[in-house]
C-alpha cells in the first residue's frame, strides 16, 4: 500500500512515469524503507500505463460490488409505503428491567 501510495503521489507531483528512485525518495522522506523488490514489481505492472484510466476502471469495478443492505432494507419500505400502508405499525412492547439490569449498588464510572 505504501509503495502505491508513494507512486500516486509521484503521478501528483507531475512525474507521469515515476521510477523506482523517485518512489524510494518519497518512501524514505517520511521514514519508510522500500523494498525494491515490491517497488520493482508495481512499476514493471504499470509501465505503459496512464494511472488515471486505471483509476477509472478499477472505480467501474467497484461500482458492481454490493456494499452493504442499505439500498436493499429501504426497497421493501418504498414498497410498503406504494401499497398503501395496508401494514399496520406494531406495537412494541416495553421490557422491564430485569434485577440484573438494576443498579448493584456500585458504578463503573465512579
Amino acid at each position: 500500500m505504501r509503495v502505491v501510495s508513494a507512486v500516486l503521489l509521484a503521478v501528483l507531483g507531475g512525474k507521469a512515469n515515476p521510477t523506482a528512485d523517485d518512489v524510494k525518495a518519497i518512501l524514505s522522506s517520511v521514514g519508510v524503507e522500500a523494498d525494491s523488490a515490491d517497488v520493482e514489481r508495481l512499476l514493471k505492472e504499470l509501465e505503459g500505463k496512464d494511472i488515471n484510466e486505471l483509476i477509472a476502471a478499477g472505480r467501474e469495478k467497484l461500482q458492481s460490488v454490493p456494499s452493504g443492505g442499505g439500498a436493499v432494507a429501504a426497497a421493501p419500505a418504498a414498497g410498503g409505503a406504494a401499497a398503501g400502508g395496508a401494514a399496520p405499525a406494531k406495537e412494541e412492547k416495553k421490557e422491564e428491567p430485569s434485577e440484573e439490569d438494576e443498579d448493584m449498588g456500585f458504578s463503573l464510572f465512579d
